[in-house]
């Protein structure tokens, strides 16, 4: 399956001062892709979100450790998900990608 998803905090940190809200979630973000990163499966990084293959119980593992490391930089996680789910294939992550491109000449 490949799953693209988006992740990001809201609200203040836990351990945020005074309640203090940053503007931006750059480092919460790159604290997810870190964990996308190290679980060594097939991924792409976009300016909007991040797709991953693997096996069901793999990625969606990822995906909620990613979601953890993110809920430590606010008081609420936003969660966006999409999932291709096409049992026993398996490099579709840059396969669909050439395809369309092939149509494209």
């Amino acid at each position: 399956m490949i799953v693209a998803f988006s992740v990001a905090p809201s609200g203040p940190a836990p351990d945020a001062p005074d309640g203090a809200v940053s503007d931006s979630v750059s480092e919460a973000v790159a604290a997810a892709v870190r964990v996308v990163r190290e679980s060594g499966l097939p991924h792409e990084t976009s300016s909007m979100f991040t797709s991953i293959e693997g096996e069901w119980d793999e990625v969606m593992d990822v995906v909620k450790r990613a979601t953890e490391a993110v809920g430590r930089y606010g008081s609420r996680v936003s969660l966006v998900l999409k999932a291709d789910i096409r049992p026993g294939w398996t490099g579709q992550l840059s396969a669909k990608v050439a395809r369309v491109e092939q149509h494209l000449g």
